[in-house]
């Protein structure tokens, strides 16, 4: 694989219990939760891992995502901060901001961290932060095919979904669709949204979009960044 992120080899048999903190364990049912994830990272540059966390604590997160009120969710839309503006044709999910406001948020979030030290360690690439939101797509809705980050212009190494739909069927539609780092026009992957499914991915490498949803889809979509600084001000989040 070729790509623009240069991921170091890694030995799996390094990840024991003892490196991971005891706020970690909860979250998880597996000893060793990021192997198969960094060994698909430096093979192909993307992973699908099912039942990344465990079945208790991904309840907890979907009963966060469907208890947030459509109103206090923010229309998605394409940039950040000054340069944020919505854009229908591409996108038509909604989001919230995932901070540290309560126990469960604050685990998610305890737990990407303690994957940011782990990716890199192993990787050596220079993740700043981790930052995350609940995406919901109501009936109908999409994101086009896109880029998480452009080539030289963006922050974003790794995104991140998480998903949380129970019973998802064939003909809900709202699957992540997956294309060549060589050729965006060839599909590699396609996937449905189903409950404790986590996808990451080289955000500058791969290509992807969601499908049109035919019922609600949650899931939290998540980016490890590195710091682009200029002078003394670090790069705004979110």
């Amino acid at each position: 694989m070729t790509c623009n992120t240069t991921l170091s080899p890694f030995d799996a048999t390094e990840l024991l219990p003892d490196d991971l903190p005891e706020t970690l364990l909860p979250a998880f049912s597996r000893i060793e939760p990021f192997a198969l994830l960094l060994n698909d990272l430096q093979t192909k540059g993307w992973s699908i891992q099912d039942d990344f966390f465990s079945q208790a604590f991904t309840e907890k997160l979907m009963e966060e995502a469907e208890s947030i009120r459509n109103v206090a969710m923010s229309q998605a839309g394409i940039g950040r901060k000054q340069d944020h503006q919505v854009a229908l044709d591409a996108r038509r999910d909604y989001i919230q901001w995932i901070d540290p406001i309560n126990a469960t948020r604050k685990t998610f979030l305890d737990e990407m961290e303690a994957l940011r030290v782990v990716l890199n360690r192993q990787f050596f690439l220079g993740l700043f932060d981790y930052e995350a939101h609940f995406a919901r797509y109501e009936k109908g809705a999409f994101y086009e095919k896109h880029l998480d980050a452009f080539k030289g212009k963006s922050n974003r190494v790794l995104s991140t979904v998480l998903y949380l739909n129970d019973d998802w069927q064939e003909g809900d539609g709202g699957e992540l669709v997956v294309y060549d780092e060589h050729n965006p026009d060839v599909e590699i992957g396609r996937f449905f949204p189903k409950k404790g499914r986590l996808a990451v991915f080289l955000s500058e490498n791969f290509y992807h979009e969601v499908k049109v949803a035919q019922r609600t889809r949650h899931s939290i979509a998540g980016w490890f960044r590195v710091n682009n600084t200029t002078a003394k001000t670090l790069d705004p989040d979110q």
